[in-house]
C-alpha cells in the first residue's frame, strides 16, 4: 500500500495525546461509611472494573476512527509499478495489407480490428501509430478516432524488423519511460521473428481468418509474338480448398475478348494461353472470380505499338554479325564507314557501336561524349591494331579507365556475371559446363567499371559503367570465336534493349520503376501519367530521344494508365499490386520471445487498462472510521 499525500501520517502522533489523557485521569473514589460495608464490597468491585473495561474500549474505537481518518486524508492505493510509472509511451502498429482484407469470424480483418480500436481505446495521453503507408506521432486518443475507421488496405506490407525499427523512431529517447508498441496483425509468415528491444514491451494482437482459401492470378507474360498475333501465357495458382476449374477472363478496356478455364484439378498452380490478335495498344485485364481475397483477382497489362530502337554501328571491322542481330523489324539499324561517318546521325541514335576502329578522333571523342550525357548507350569493340592513345582519350572521358599494352598470350572467357542486367533473366541457372569462347589477344586495362565477362585469370573481357560497355577484344574470326559464341545474343541484344527501356507489360506497385518515352519536349514541357481517376507527374529526365520516367511511391492502386503530353496519349503503362500476399501462411506469435500474445484488440486493452489501474483505498478508511464511530455509540449506550 502506498499513499498519495505520505506527510499527513505525521498527524498520527495526535493519537498519543488520548492515550496520555486517558492514563492520567485517575479519578478518586469516595469513600462513604455504611453499616455493613462487607455487603457492598463485591459490588464496588464489579462496577469499578466494568467502568475500567468500558473506558478502554471507547478510548480503542476513538483511536481507531481517528487514525481511519488521518489515513483517508493521506489517501492510500495499491498500483503496479506500471501503474506508478507517469511516463508512458503508446505505439499502435496497424497491419493494413492486403492479407488483412480476409475474413474473420465477425467480417474483414481490418475493418473488425479497426472498430475495436475505436470502441476500446481510451485515455488522454497522445499516441503515436502507424500503418504500411501512413505515419503519425504524437496525436491525440480523439485526433486517433477520427482517422482509424477510414485506413484503407495498402500495397505496401512491412517485415517485423521494418516494424520495429519504425516503432524504435517514433519513440522518445527516455530511458525511464515505460514504452509500449501494440502490432496488429495477421503475421503472415515473411521471415523468423526478430529479436525484441529490451526498453519496449510488445503487445501482438493476432487476427485470424475463418479460412485460408484464395484464388490468385500470379503473373501474365508474353510466350510468344508475330506481326499479328500475341500469345499471352497467365499462370493461376491456389490456396487451400479450391474449385477443379476457375474460370478466366481477358478484356480489353471495358470489352470482354476471350473467356477460358484453367484447370486445376490436380496442381495448386497452372497456366493458360490467350492469342491475342493485333494486340497493339491493348488496355489489357485479366479477371477471375473468387470470394475470399480481392486484390489479386485482377491483372491488368498493356500492350503498345512496338517502337523500333536506333541502332548504329561504325564499322572499320566486319559487320555482318550486327547486322544479323539488328536487322530486323524491332531495330532501326544503321551502319556507316568510319571514313564516311554522318556525325549529324548519332544524337538520334538509341545505341552505338565502335567496331574495331583503328582510331578514334577528338572529334568523334566530342560527340561521343553529348550522345552519352543524352542518355545514349555506347560499345567500344577495340581493334587489334588500335592507338591505344585516342581509345584512351575516350576512356578517360567517359571516366571508364585506360588501356595498358596488348597481352598475346590465349585466354578463356570463362566467367560470367548472372547477376549483372544483361544476363539476370538469360539463364534459369548459373552453367558450369559451357563452351567457352576464347581470345588470341586482349588489351590489359585499369578501370572504375563493373566487371559483365571474364577472361579465365580474372581480367576484364566487358566492361559495363552507366549506359558505356567497353570490351577489351576484338570480335574478328582472327582473334576470337566471341562471335560464333551463346553470349553475343543476350549481350549485344540487352545492351540494345537497356538503352531504351520501354515499358513492360505492367510493373508492381511501391518498385522503383523505371522505362523510356521516345518523344522529344519542347522547352518547360512536360509528361503526365494518369487514368480516369486521377493523374500525377512522374519523376522524369529529358533525353535527346527519349524522356526516361521512374515511379516509386505512385500511382497507389493497380490499373491501367496513359503517359500523355498535354493532350497527346503517347503510351499505356499498366500497373499492379505484388502478389507476395496471396499465400496464406502466418507465424504464431506466441512463440516471438519477449512479446505478449493476445487474439482480440479488446483483451489487448482490457490487459494494459488492467496493469495501469490504481486502486484507491481512501473510501474505505472512511467507512472504517464511521463504523468505529457507530461502535462507540453503541458502546456508550448499552455497555452497562
Amino acid at each position: 500500500m502506498q499513499f498519495k499525500h505520505p506527510e499527513i501520517l505525521y498527524a498520527l502522533l495526535l493519537l498519543l495525546i488520548p492515550i496520555i489523557i486517558h492514563l492520567f485521569q485517575l479519578r478518586r473514589f469516595q469513600k462513604v461509611a455504611f453499616t455493613n460495608v462487607e455487603f457492598l464490597k463485591k459490588a464496588t468491585l464489579q462496577t469499578r472494573k466494568s467502568s475500567q473495561v468500558k473506558k478502554w474500549l471507547v478510548l480503542l474505537t476513538r483511536l481507531v476512527a481517528l487514525a481511519c481518518i488521518i489515513l483517508a486524508f493521506a489517501q492510500p492505493f495499491t498500483a503496479s509499478k506500471t501503474a506508478l510509472n507517469s511516463e508512458k509511451e503508446t505505439v499502435i502498429y496497424i497491419d493494413n495489407s492486403f492479407s488483412m482484407e480476409a475474413k474473420g469470424s465477425n467480417g474483414p480483418m481490418l475493418k473488425r480490428s479497426l472498430q475495436q480500436l475505436y470502441d476500446h481505446l481510451e485515455g488522454e495521453e497522445n499516441i503515436s501509430w502507424f500503418t504500411n503507408d501512413v505515419t503519425k506521432k504524437g496525436v491525440s486518443i480523439t485526433d486517433f478516432k477520427n482517422e482509424v475507421l477510414s485506413i484503407d488496405y495498402s500495397p505496401m506490407q512491412l517485415s517485423l524488423e521494418a516494424i520495429l525499427l519504425k516503432a524504435e523512431q517514433l519513440f522518445s529517447q527516455s530511458n525511464t519511460a515505460e514504452k509500449r508498441l501494440v502490432i496488429i496483425s495477421d503475421f503472415q509468415d515473411n521471415g523468423s521473428f526478430p529479436e525484441v528491444p529490451k526498453n519496449i514491451k510488445i503487445e501482438a494482437v493476432k487476427t485470424k481468418p475463418v479460412t485460408v482459401n484464395n484464388l490468385s492470378i500470379d503473373t501474365a507474360f508474353v510466350l510468344r509474338k508475330s506481326v499479328e498475333n500475341t500469345q499471352l501465357q497467365v499462370v493461376v495458382s491456389a490456396e487451400g480448398e479450391w474449385p477443379e476449374s476457375v474460370p478466366v477472363s481477358l478484356w480489353n478496356d471495358e470489352r470482354l475478348v476471350a473467356k477460358t478455364a484453367v484447370d486445376l484439378s490436380n496442381t495448386a498452380s497452372n497456366s493458360i494461353t490467350f492469342d491475342i490478335e493485333n494486340p497493339e495498344n491493348l488496355k489489357g485485364k485479366i479477371t477471375l472470380t473468387d470470394a475470399h481475397l480481392q486484390y489479386d483477382n485482377n491483372l491488368f497489362f498493356s500492350i503498345n505499338l512496338p517502337e523500333k530502337i536506333k541502332v548504329l554501328s561504325i564499322n572499320e571491322g566486319e559487320a555482318g554479325f550486327l547486322q544479323k542481330l539488328f536487322d530486323n523489324e524491332k531495330y532501326a539499324y544503321k551502319q556507316q564507314n568510319f571514313n564516311q561517318l554522318n556525325y549529324s546521325d548519332l544524337p538520334s541514335q538509341n545505341f552505338v557501336v565502335l567496331n574495331e576502329l583503328k582510331q578514334i578522333p577528338k572529334s568523334l571523342i566530342t560527340a561521343l561524349k553529348a550522345f552519352e550525357e543524352n542518355g545514349g548507350s555506347l560499345l567500344v569493340i577495340p581493334s587489334k591494331e588500335a592507338e591505344i592513345n585516342t581509345y584512351n582519350n575516350l576512356l578517360n572521358t567517359l571516366q571508364i579507365g585506360q588501356f595498358q599494352q596488348l597481352s598475346t598470350s590465349e585466354k578463356k572467357i570463362t566467367k560470367i556475371h548472372f547477376s549483372h542486367p544483361l544476363y539476370e533473366e538469360v539463364f534459369e541457372k548459373q552453367v558450369t559446363n559451357f563452351q567457352y569462347p576464347t581470345v588470341q589477344s586482349f588489351f590489359e586495362i585499369t578501370h572504375q567499371a563493373s566487371k559483365v565477362l571474364e577472361l579465365e585469370d580474372g581480367s576484364p573481357f566487358l566492361l559495363q559503367k552507366g549506359n558505356n560497355y567497353i570490351a577489351t577484344a576484338a570480335f574478328s574470326r582472327e582473334n576470337s570465336n566471341f562471335k560464333n559464341s551463346p553470349l553475343i545474343v543476350p549481350s549485344l541484344i540487352n545492351m540494345a534493349q537497356q538503352s531504351l527501356p520501354l515499358p513492360n507489360l505492367y510493373y508492381e506497385i511501391g518498385q522503383n520503376n523505371t522505362f523510356a518515352v521516345p518523344v522529344k519536349l519542347g522547352q518547360d514541357e512536360i509528361l503526365t501519367v494518369e487514368d480516369s481517376l486521377s493523374s500525377f507527374i512522374p519523376l522524369q529526365q529529358t533525353k535527346a530521344n527519349s524522356v526516361a520516367i521512374t515511379t516509386t511511391e505512385v500511382p497507389t492502386y493497380a490499373g491501367n494508365f496513359t503517359v500523355n503530353r498535354k493532350e497527346d496519349r503517347l503510351q499505356l503503362v499498366s500497373y499492379n499490386n505484388p502478389r507476395n500476399e496471396s499465400r496464406l501462411r502466418y507465424l504464431d506469435p506466441k512463440n516471438w520471445e519477449g512479446t505478449t500474445s493476445y487474439n482480440s484488440v479488446e483483451k489487448v486493452f482490457e490487459a494494459i487498462a488492467k496493469s495501469n489501474h490504481i486502486n484507491s483505498l481512501w473510501k474505505w478508511f472512511v467507512i472504517f472510521a464511521v463504523l468505529f464511530l457507530i461502535i462507540e455509540l453503541c458502546i456508550l449506550k448499552f455497555f452497562k
